[in-house]
């Protein structure tokens, strides 16, 4: 490697604890030359920090939707959200609009290290290969470099995740080498990806067996436990139909790969378990609670309220206007998301439940439904106002850019309007990212438990999510007990992860993994409330002599004062151009753009998409 003097004179003074600026801009590597990395780096525990936190930055992932570029939100797109049916580039992930092209999808775009995450994964990559090939020829203690290693391995895994999960097999680098000048020798099989994968996860574990962080310095960096995590997720995507079909001939089903899958997600929750990983006792204080007092999180980024550049826009783009919020779409429910979520006792929300009223379709549900969702009337204390509601209904006096719903998950109701801060600066809550929560690991472990056979420990994990969530035992056991074969719990199971994680980002991937994208129903809309005349709207915002609107005094969950009130059944808002899911099969593997294609003669674009040799199935 070349040596730049004053490249490692400024690494050796960088502190051990500048992991935790992980979402800092990385200025210092942002270098003409970026193989120019001075040997000695690797002898020192600081500058490998230093070093180690930049790597972080660029690979562990953020808030689902904290990166507002196209190419990076329409991985999101899914029945979930409004914004699926609005922006341009998920509606042509979904089919709604067009067909994906060559240059649509650029998670690895471009040759070169850019300033956004996704510019250039190999970029990435190549952080990690310098410091796995170069630390062990390092002089620090051997329990040093373990640690470190540990996480460069595990840290590498994630990017070939990523890459694997969106375009099947890719491209494998392992070794050092510059960037700038990538030796690619053309894709290898989704396989040989996932060997790799797993190979990096089990590295990352063994190096990080019986490293512990101190939680003021160290949250946000890999474990062990993470690490098993991370392996089991892999291995259920090598299992699940994306990669492992029921229905093609030149594909054969492999059921190995699932009792793969259940040996990992055993091992990863056991692990959790060992650590002190559990389930929060609230299911609305998760993303709110931090440190030791979370025993969920398992894998997440750090961010801070106080630090600059590591503020978040999600409490900004979760609140409505009127608390000092810009309410974004991407956080406003589907009709689709609202209607599955379950009852009280675990029973569908339909007509032929007797507890079900599609007037007040909120009434009754799943408690997860009230402790994500904020519909018109809802009782939202934000600000620190008790018994402040949320009116959703078109030209509601006090608000502006409504949206139909809100998103109350990531929002901390006692942070002031003033305080939720402006893009790229401080302020908002400084709310940690949770990749991985242990209920996720969980149902990983159930699915897999479901797959290889053992329904009744599939339910049994189910079973302490719902209690948790707060659903009733009622006659149907949590309402597990419709679940009566492989194939039911298979339904339970997806719509068990679509309530639990709504929002968190993980509905698109979980469509795509399971080959089921192409089979949703009907188009991107959601309801829009209005009131019934002019006369009556007035009437809501009548004030008294306490300045207190109407509005305010009534039960939102009485059926006749919300049909006296408002319009029903209620209107639908659905985007002009938005037409029914038309997803095409091939859309399961995207096509490499053509920034990337460029890069290497050697390269063969996905089947399926113009030119298109490469088989992602093949292995």
């Amino acid at each position: 490697m070349k040596r730049h003097f004053t490249y490692i004179i400024a690494l050796l003074v960088a502190s051990s604890t500048a992991l935790m600026t992980q979402s800092c801009k990385d200025d210092f590597f942002e270098l003409v030359d970026h193989g120019g990395l001075d040997a000695r780096i690797w002898d020192n525990e600081g500058a490998i920090e230093y070093y180690l936190a930049g790597t972080y930055s660029m690979i562990m992932p953020t808030h689902p939707h904290e990166v507002t570029t196209n190419d990076m939100q329409m991985h999101y797109a899914s029945d979930e959200n409004y914004f699926s049916g609005t922006n341009a580039a998920s509606k042509k992930v979904l089919g709604l609009s067009g067909e994906i092209t060559l240059n649509d999808v650029k998670y690895i775009a471009t040759k070169y290290q850019g300033t956004n995450i996704g510019d250039n994964r190999y970029f990435d990559i190549a952080r990690c290969n310098n410091a796995i090939a170069y630390i062990p020829a390092g002089t620090l203690p051997p329990e040093v470099k373990k640690k470190f290693l540990g996480q460069f391995y595990a840290l590498r895994a994630i990017v070939y995740f990523e890459l694997t999960r969106l375009y099947g097999g890719v491209p494998l680098v392992l070794d050092p080498q510059n960037p700038d000048k990538l030796e690619l020798s053309g894709r290898v099989s989704a396989k040989a990806c996932f060997t790799q994968i797993v190979s990096d996860l089990d590295a990352a574990m063994t190096n990080l067996d019986g490293v512990t962080w101190d939680d003021g310095t160290g949250r946000g960096k890999i474990t062990k436990a993470a690490a098993a995590a991370l392996k089991a997720k892999a291995l259920l995507y090598w299992a699940s139909p994306q990669f492992n079909p029921t229905d093609n001939a030149a594909h054969p089903y492999e059921a190995q790969r699932w009792q793969t899958a259940f040996q990992a997600s055993k091992e990863a929750y056991e692990l959790c378990q060992a650590t002190g990983r559990a389930l929060m006792p609230n299911y609305n204080e998760i993303f709110l609670k931090e440190g030791i007092a979370n025993t969920e999180a398992v894998l997440l980024r750090s961010y801070s309220a106080t630090s600059p550049k590591r503020y978040t826009i999600v409490e900004r783009a979760s609140r409505p206007a009127s608390e000092g919020g810009a309410p974004a779409d991407y956080y406003v429910p589907t009709t689709l998301l609202l209607k599955a979520y379950r009852m009280k006792d675990g029973t569908p929300a339909n007509g032929d439940n007797l507890l079900y009223d599609d007037a007040l379709f909120w009434k009754n549900r799943d408690p997860r439904f009230k402790n994500t969702i904020v519909y018109n009337g809802a009782d939202w204390p934000l600000s620190g106002k008790t018994g402040r509601k949320q009116w959703n209904y078109t030209n509601a006096d006090g608000e502006s850019s409504i949206k139909s719903f809100y998103c109350k998950k990531f929002v901390n109701p006692s942070l002031s309007s003033a305080s939720v801060g402006i893009f790229n600066d401080i302020g908002g809550n400084g709310m940690d990212w949770i990749e991985i929560r242990f209920a996720e690991v969980m149902i990983n472990y159930a699915e897999s438990a479901n797959e290889t056979g053992d329904l009744a420990l599939a339910k049994e994990l189910v079973r302490s999510i719902r209690q948790r969530a707060g659903i009733e035992q009622g006659k149907y056991d949590y309402g597990l007990s419709l679940a009566a074969n492989k194939e039911q719990m298979r339904d339970l199971l997806m719509n068990e992860r679509q309530i639990e994680f709504a929002f968190e980002g993980k509905r698109y991937h979980d469509l795509r993994r399971t080959r089921r994208m192409h089979t949703l129903e009907g188009t991107i809309q959601t309801y829009l409330f209005e009131t019934k005349s002019d006369a009556l709207k007035k009437i809501l915002e009548a004030k008294n002599a306490a300045g207190i609107m109407h509005r305010e005094r009534l039960d939102m969950n009485n059926r006749d004062t919300v049909l006296n009130y408002f319009k029903y059944p209620y209107n639908l808002r659905a985007e002009s151009a938005n037409g029914a899911f038309a997803f095409r099969d091939y859309y399961y593997f995207y096509p490499l753009p053509n920034t990337f294609m460029s890069s290497s003669p050697l390269l063969e674009q996905t089947i399926g998409y113009e030119g298109g040799t490469f088989d992602p199935l093949n292995n």
